[in-house]
């Protein structure tokens, strides 16, 4: 196996500093909505005086400093400071409860949290008993008066006095990180609803940037636009490739200001989760739609001839002749305004942590824009197949990255990844790493795939239970259907749906048991159960049910639309196991019109 370039991430990005100090590193918006530009020099200043400011505080190696904040340069720069401190960074999601908030914070041992407000800071406090070993709070907007809390700007200036009374220390710390200690530690649900902490050391993210850098896609003079929530792995996937590439980065994580920043930045470059392109397609296509009349029709015509030139150009070939000049029209009058819209300098799009339709890769393939699909999970820090400008295959992951090693279970076509990339463990969780890991090193996916001749990989299954949305997020269905049978007892079966859709329903069974005594206590003691549970009291009660439920719910497990089931899940109807276990895919094939009538029109 080749040497790594870099004994540490912190090598990597202190080396870029010293290589391109007058280069744009980052590029953020200001309260105006204009855009502000930081050099590596200036980036590599910052970081200093966190990374100091963090050592005067006490953090020791792999110290464990959490980060609740949204996708933003502080994050970035708050990130980098830890680690070359040498610190390990603990990802926290802004969108997590208190409670799923706290459990992070005591299970990493985390002694520092940078939180991004005073909103997120206390999510922590109303939960401080249950935090004993967290010192610090720094806050990056706001401040509050709480001994636990200080500002970033406070930080900073702390770190200069440090630095300057020993300026030989941080790069003494800095240069003493090697490969094998704690980077990252990723939280990701599992399927009791109990977040794991991925363990990614300084060689995993070293590799993947290698990984990224020898796809020969990504130039130096690139600028990327990043909107992706870097609590995830794959945003920080993207940052350790910027680390080893040393392209430019516009950052800012509000999604409502994804269309009109990437016409003011312009990037050569954006990834994104499925359900952003979902979006982007109804946006393009509605508005066709609503335009009508003649411009409808021009659309509806250079989209058959998009998709016409789209499957040749698949075959490794260029439209020619009467397709070649009717594409050129096309992309003239439509396509040509769908990529201005981009801002004009897009080479391809990079689509990953949930599985794509091959109709929306196609449609905008159609436009003239690449998505390159790819695939990775946390465990793999993120980047371990990915197609390629030059060789794509739509319906696939794409071929592995550099050093990825990949095998198939026989028994059941289950991947096995293996290298440098996969993680140390799940944190304080030996048991649950021996089931996912093999005795030699392989990682268990827990997907089920296909590698045809030229070596694409195909996704065609899961193994778990587990649901990914479109958007990347991950959702374990069964503690979500736990805590609603608890709210209402009358509901014997729930089923949480979502997996590859943009948001998440259920399925509601109503107890033939228990209903009597509701109805009972509703004056409704004369009905049979087929008109109880389409009674509208009955439906009503179930909806304050469905409220309390996502009360306590993260936005993205929330349960936006619900049906009443006909009939109870049972042995005999083939939906419950003889050890009465919900057959989640049977329920979901019964019902299949219904679930797909909670989705309908999101792509059209």
């Amino acid at each position: 196996m080749a040497t790594p370039s870099y004994p540490s991430l912190a090598h990597m990005f202190l080396d870029r500093v010293r290589s391109n100090p007058d280069k744009p590193a980052f590029m953020y918006p200001q309260a105006d909505e204009s855009w502000k530009q930081i050099s590596w020099k200036e980036t590599g200043d910052w970081v200093r005086r966190v990374a100091c400011g963090l050592l005067a505080l006490g953090l020791e190696q792999e110290g464990r400093v959490s980060l609740a904040c949204s996708t933003r340069v502080e994050w970035v720069i708050a990130a980098l400071g830890v680690n070359t401190a040498g610190g390990a960074v603990t990802t926290i999601y802004p969108s997590s409860t208190a409670e799923e908030a706290a459990f992070i914070v005591h299970d990493s041992d985390t002694v520092f949290l940078f939180a991004e407000n005073v909103e997120q800071a206390e999510k922590i406090l109303s939960r401080k008993d249950e935090v004993p070993n967290l010192k610090k709070i720094i806050l990056i907007d706001g401040s509050m008066k709480n001994e636990l809390a200080m500002t970033m700007a406070e930080l900073e200036d702390m770190g200069r006095a440090y630095d300057a009374a020993d300026p030989a220390r941080y790069p003494a710390v800095a240069g003493a990180i090697d490969g094998q200690h704690l980077c990252t530690l990723i939280y990701t649900s599992g399927t009791t609803g109990r977040p794991k902490g991925v363990e990614l050391t300084h060689s995993c993210w070293v590799f993947e940037g290698e990984g990224i850098e020898s796809l020969n896609f990504l130039k130096p003079d690139f600028r990327q636009f990043l909107w992706l929530p870097l609590s995830h792995s794959f945003g920080s996937v993207l940052l350790a490739g910027q680390l080893k590439i040393g392209f430019c980065t516009a950052i800012d994580g509000r999604i409502e200001r994804i269309v009109p920043n990437l016409a003011a930045t312009k990037p050569d470059f954006v990834a994104a989760v499925p359900r952003i392109f979902e979006k982007v397609y109804n946006k393009i296509v509605g508005g066709a739609r609503e335009a009508g009349g003649m411009k409808w029709k021009i659309f509806q015509w250079a989209m058959a001839v998009g998709l016409e030139a789209s499957r040749v150009k698949q075959k490794g070939q260029e439209p020619g002749g009467l397709l070649g000049l009717k594409y050129a029209i096309a992309d003239k009058l439509v396509f040509s305004k769908v990529r201005a819209a981009f801002g004009g300098n897009l080479k391809a799009f990079i689509s990953g942590s949930a599985p794509l339709s091959r109709d929306i890769a196609e449609f905008f393939h159609a436009a003239g824009l690449l998505i390159m699909e790819g695939y990775g999970l946390t465990e793999s820090s993120a980047a371990s197949f990915v197609n390629r400008p030059d060789r794509y295959k739509f319906g696939t992951v794409g071929l592995p990255v550099t050093g990825v090693q990949v095998k198939l279970d026989p028994a059941d076509g289950e991947i096995l990844l293996g290298g440098p990339g996969i993680m140390r463990g799940y944190y304080k969780l030996p048991e649950v790493t021996a089931e996912t890991l093999t005795e030699d090193g392989w990682l268990r996916t827990g997907d089920i795939g296909e590698i045809d001749a030229e070596g694409f990989l195909k996704i065609t299954d899961r193994k778990k239970d587990l649901i990914k949305t479109s958007g990347g997020k991950y959702v374990a269905p069964t503690a979500i259907e736990g805590k609603f049978k608890l709210i209402n007892p009358y509901v014997a079966q729930a089923v949480v749906h979502g997996d590859r859709r943009n948001f998440c329903s259920m399925l509601v069974a109503i107890s033939r048991e228990e209903i009597p005594k509701w109805a009972e206590s509703n004056g409704l003691s004369g009905l049979s159960y087929e008109q109880l549970i389409e009674h509208p009291k009955l439906k009503e009660q179930v909806e304050q049910s469905v409220a309390q439920l996502n009360a306590g719910l993260a936005s993205y497990e929330s349960i936006k639309k619900w049906a009443i089931l006909p009939i109870e899940p049972s042995v005999e109807n083939g939906q419950l196991t003889p050890s009465l276990k919900l057959k989640r895919k049977a329920v979901e094939k019964a019902y299949n019109e219904v679930l797909d009538g909670f989705y309908k029109g999101a792509l059209a």
